[in-house]
């Protein structure tokens, strides 16, 4: 499958302090049912990458965020997709299980918690312990 047909998705690592939040994706989704996932979505026609993580953390977290000005803090690519993250610690509102259809549960997790979670992606507890390590902007 080339470039052009992985499906454009974004994601956020919302870190407060020495946590980040997860989502917890319904063990009847289709895809990665039963799993620890970030925020975040596919980027709709015509949508900049960074404005799609916008809307994806107000439609599932009920948060505000400024748009991203920089690269994402890293990029992992697999067979069907292209994912995007990007680290916010700064937004407005309290986050929420705004989008229960997709997930049933969202949680904060700490370094020492993340290992013994089944996360979405194999490469995800690698980039949040480096988050966890770097100092807040």
């Amino acid at each position: 499958m080339d470039s052009d047909a992985r499906a454009q998705v974004v994601a956020a690592v919302l870190r407060d302090g020495n946590r980040v939040l997860l989502c917890h994706r319904s063990a009847t989704r289709r895809w990665d049912p039963d799993v620890w996932d970030l925020p975040g979505g596919h980027i709709e026609p015509g949508e900049r990458a960074g404005a799609a993580m916008v809307r994806e953390l107000r439609e599932e977290l009920g948060v505000a965020v400024a748009e991203p000005t920089g690269p994402p803090a890293q990029h992992v690519a697999g067979a069907t997709y292209d994912l995007q993250i990007w680290l916010v610690d700064s937004w407005a509102g309290t986050p929420v299980n705004a989008a229960p259809d997709e997930h049933d549960a969202i949680a904060w997790f700490d370094a020492t918690e993340l290992a013994g979670l089944h996360l979405a992606h194999d490469s995800y507890l690698a980039t949040f312990t480096s988050i966890l390590t770097r100092p807040p902007r």
